[in-house]
């Protein structure tokens, strides 16, 4: 009972919020629209049980008239049945379709908003954010409605059909075993007690479910994810010629898979023996419980085959648990892995390093700012900086000292460690990484990302490209392409060049920004930039000796291996 209590605490934690939302004036109609039309195919179910004792009665007492009457009977039933079934078709996966935008919108928000994305990244605190947003969303909208409209279909079955079964099945006399009493709807009793069995019964084989599902969605984002690394680093991989470590690392991914799979459809098959067997019984059971009253002449042909209708109804509705086990075990391996992942994405570390816009200033400041990787190992302790506006400044060290963290603690992303970063106010900063983000898009939009309200025009972008020696790109802005595939890494570094001289920023940190490029062509792109951002402060970080003339401050990281590091000024460039 308190794994149930724990199943529809998580299930409405999970599925509450989107009927109380501003899309309550949809979701609410439909959603009654979905039980209505499930109550009304019950009711049907009534009138074609009523129908059935009618139309078996005919045929026992070959009544001709009776026997057609019925059939017209069954044709108008037969169409309310089809309009239902179309309706319910519509209402339900419209339904389902409305919620599964919803709730996309909102976990893509909860996922993006506050980097959680990036600290899930950087933690591996969950596996496979994207499955989980892309597909898990679609199956609890999916098993939700599968199983609640499928409850209330059962519960109102049963209603309807355990009264029917204990009018018709009479009472039950247990004299032939020496017992002088007599028991009043036996039939219904019977099919209480036989479905609590089978839904025990079932709950012992089928339980195991829960966690193989659980693993089995795991492992197949696992398997498509080292699938879309190759192909998204195919001309590394041919390079190197690591086709067979490729072919090896895919192999045992889909080896988890497979291994998981089996497990799966062991217990599937044990839970399907069962149930194939639970079913079959029951077909024939009724028919053996009714047949001495029918041979005795105490119940017609059409109570005969009325009650076993009604027994059947009634047993379903019983077994609900027992037929929807797999889609209930499914639901809550679901369940888990969206629990798991806003979990993940609220989790923030004890300390932040928050970055503070302030109206009194016009340089960079970092206060007692304390790095730490994400073990706990401490890069830089209590630090405190100045960056000055309109003095560019290059911090270099050691290759693993820390640079590039400090570039993301400056950016505000790095979420290990405390401090306060205060940038002026209304100021326009840009921060370059060594691999750029290029989006899948024109060319236009990959130069402005990420402004979109940028109005650069076009001759502008075709400047800013030429300045950045991508001048064989103008022609095609209008392009859709995949653009890191296309461009080397060279070109990458450059467009996002191209990207800084459209954007403007009054801060432009670099962090080996110009890395894969030869010095003339850094030279080239260092020019452009102070040529056509003269109001721009820029900061670089890197290593690089050809680095230094274009700053007029340098800093040092400093770093021993196991120590904590600081940050030095070094002998100014000429």
């Amino acid at each position: 009972m308190k794994k149930v209590g724990s199943f529809i605490g998580d299930w409405w934690r999970l599925v509450g919020p989107y009927f109380r939302s501003e899309e309550w004036p949809y979701a609410i109609p439909l959603l009654i629209g979905a039980i209505a039309l499930t109550l009304g195919a019950v009711f049907l179910e009534v009138l074609f049980n009523e129908w059935s004792r009618r139309f078996y009665d005919a045929l026992e007492k070959k009544d001709e008239a009776a026997f057609w009457s019925e059939i017209i009977t069954f044709l108008w039933l037969a169409t309310l049945f089809i309009i239902a079934a179309v309706t319910r078709y519509v209402v339900s996966p419209y339904l389902r379709l409305r919620w599964r935008r919803w709730l996309t919108g909102r976990y893509l928000a909860h996922w993006l908003d506050g980097r959680g994305y990036y600290r899930i990244e950087l933690e591996r605190t969950i596996d496979n954010a994207d499955q989980r947003i892309a597909e898990d969303l679609r199956f609890l909208g999916e098993y939700t409605m599968q199983l609640l409209l499928g409850f209330i279909s059962a519960v109102a079955t049963l209603i309807s059909f355990l009264f029917i079964l204990w009018q018709l099945s009479g009472p039950l006399s247990l004299k032939p075993i020496g017992l002088d009493v007599e028991v009043p709807g036996y039939m219904a009793i019977a099919a209480l007690l036989y479905a609590i069995v089978g839904t025990f019964l079932a709950n012992l084989v089928g339980r195991r479910l829960i966690s193989l599902n659980f693993m089995k969605q795991r492992y197949e984002a696992n398997f498509r994810f080292g699938l879309m690394r190759v192909r998204e680093n195919a001309e590394g991989i041919a390079l190197y010629s690591g086709e067979q470590r490729e072919m090896d690392t895919l192999n045992m991914r889909f080896a988890d898979v497979f291994r998981n799979g089996w497990h799966v459809l062991f217990t599937e098959a044990q839970l399907t023996l069962y149930q194939s067997g639970y079913a079959q019984v029951a077909i024939i059971f009724p028919y053996l419980v009714t047949a001495p009253r029918f041979f005795a002449g105490v119940i017609t042909l059409g109570v005969m085959m009325q009650t076993a209708s009604a027994f059947g109804q009634v047993y379903t509705a019983l077994s609900f648990f027992v037929t929807n086990y797999t889609t209930v075990a499914e639901l809550r391996a679901v369940m888990d892995r969206l629990k798991g992942l806003q979990e993940a994405s609220d989790k923030k570390p004890a300390g932040a390093i928050s970055v503070e816009p302030q109206a009194d200033t016009s340089d960079i400041g970092v206060e007692a700012m304390t790095l730490a990787l994400p073990n706990g190992q401490r890069l830089l302790q209590d630090t405190t900086l100045t960056l000055p506006r309109g003095q560019s400044t290059l911090i270099s060290g050691a290759s693993g000292s820390g640079k590039s963290t400090l570039f993301r603690a400056l950016a505000g992303i790095w979420p290990f460690g405390s401090g306060h970063v205060h940038v002026p106010a209304g100021a326009r900063v840009l921060f370059l990484p060594q691999k750029p983000y290029i989006p899948i898009g024109t060319l236009r939009d990959a130069v402005r990302y990420p402004d979109e309200q940028s109005t650069a025009s076009d001759g502008e972008i075709v400047a800013a490209l030429e300045a950045a020696s991508l001048g064989h790109l103008a022609a095609r802005l209008g392009e859709d392409a995949h653009w890191t595939n296309i461009l080397s890494g060279g070109e990458q570094q450059r467009l996002a060049i191209a990207r800084a001289l459209v954007f403007k920023p009054d801060w432009l940190f670099l962090d080996e920004a110009t890395a894969s490029l030869d010095e003339t062509t850094e030279e080239a792109v260092y020019t452009a930039l102070k040529q056509r951002l003269p109001g721009a402060t820029i900061v670089s970080i890197g290593h690089r000796p050809s680095l230094r003339k274009w700053h007029d401050r340098r800093l040092e990281l400093q770093r021993t291996p196991g120590e904590v590091g600081r940050l030095v000024e070094a002998t100014a460039p000429a």
